[in-house]
């Protein structure tokens, strides 16, 4: 099998000082809302992604606990790269749209999941589900993301 770019150059950073953290920021520089809640990939592999952010006051709500969105910038962003990390090389995607119901309140520091089954890897919708935990490990935010899946064009 042929190397994932996303998964070679996550291996390539990891070997570097600080290599989890120039990942992530180049990651996060995809999509500028990324970076609002200054992200850190600390798990990437096919199929999996699983990301953390600190609760500060640049993503805190009125009542002092992780706003909707922020949460929601982590889900995309666990989502995209596990996606970019995972899909076949014939086929490409496209976000269709996201299903989420918040559970806890968000007052602590969170950790984002986004997983897609092994056999999911087909012309179409796929769901991908994301999670997101507080330090208690309880969950804040969970659902999924649609992704349309569709061939690449022949070259």
């Amino acid at each position: 099998m042929e190397s994932n770019y996303l998964l070679a150059l996550y291996a390539r950073t990891l070997r570097l000082p600080f290599g989890r953290i120039i990942f992530s920021r180049l990651f996060a520089s995809k999509a500028p809302y990324f970076k609002t809640i200054q992200p850190l990939i600390t798990q990437l592999r096919p199929n999996y992604c699983e990301l953390t952010f600190k609760k500060r006051k640049a993503v805190a709500n009125h009542i002092g606990t992780v706003h909707a969105i922020a949460l929601c910038n982590g889900l995309e962003m666990a989502m995209g790269a596990v996606a970019e990390a995972s899909i076949p090389k014939n086929l490409r995607w496209i976000p269709k749209g996201m299903q989420v119901e918040y559970t806890a309140k968000a007052d602590s520091d969170i950790r984002i999941t986004a997983e897609i089954p092994d056999d999911a890897w087909q012309v179409g919708d796929v769901n991908v589900a994301v999670n997101g935990f507080r330090a208690d490990n309880v969950k804040v935010i969970t659902g999924y993301i649609t992704i349309y899946v569709s061939a690449k064009p022949k070259k």
